[in-house]
């Protein structure tokens, strides 16, 4: 385990950090299923609305 000592003989210990990576951009295919399932998610939400206001 990494540690460091400082005056007075205190020991910190840390934690191993992770590798770092960056993140790739969405493709074209994934952007338009993104654009898919936000509009599945809007007619869900707002069938649900409808559902709910005719009920009550």
């Amino acid at each position: 385990m990494p540690y460091t000592t400082e005056e007075g003989g205190r020991l910190n210990n840390f934690a191993n950090e992770p590798k770092m990576y960056e993140a790739e951009p969405p493709t074209a295919s994934q952007k338009r299923n993104y654009v898919i399932l936000g509009g599945l998610g809007l007619a869900l939400i707002a069938g649900l609305m409808v559902v709910a206001v005719s009920v009550s």
